[in-house]
């Protein structure tokens, strides 16, 4: 079973969380995932996925510019409808809206017909509602929670697609 991270990245930041997850995904048998830029995406692979995860670094409490045309133009081509899709977010301060990044990158992926998940609080703590989001300078104190969040993600979808 194929998974996807697709991602925008000007730091690094948000592409070591994408890796991060996709750690998390591959700790599911028969799971293969991989991450790519948004700039870079292999179509093949995200066409054979069933499941994307989308992630965005935050600026001004929402997506960057790069990630909401990726949404708007390249994600429409790709057949995402009907596959399993989640989000995540990097910030450089804890409030800088890397909820509500989250929260507009899941709206998108509904609107392209994708089944939103993300664990919320059914498997306890850590509890990750939307989406896991991690803060500049403190990544490795956020990467557990990036590859349980891929684990959950990977579990959620041999659920589905077996």
């Amino acid at each position: 079973m194929k998974l996807s991270v697709v991602y925008h990245s000007k730091t690094g930041n948000t592409k070591e969380m994408a890796e991060a997850i996709v750690t998390g995904m591959e700790r599911v048998a028969g799971v293969a995932a991989k991450a790519f830029p948004i700039d870079g995406v292999d179509e093949a692979w995200i066409k054979e996925s069933c499941g994307v995860v989308l992630g965005s670094p935050t600026y001004l409490a929402s997506v960057s510019g790069e990630t909401k045309i990726w949404l708007d133009n390249c994600a429409r081509k790709l057949g995402l409808a009907g596959k399993l899709g989640g989000a995540f977010a990097t910030a450089n301060y804890v409030h800088g809206g890397g909820d509500l990044a989250i929260r507009l990158i899941l709206d998108h992926l509904m609107v392209l017909g994708m089944l939103t998940y993300s664990g919320g609080g059914a498997y306890g703590k850590p509890v990750i509602h939307l989406g896991p989001v991690a803060v500049a300078g403190h990544l490795e104190e956020y990467r557990e929670t990036f590859e349980l969040y891929g684990e959950r993600m990977a579990k959620e979808a041999a659920v589905l697609f077996g």
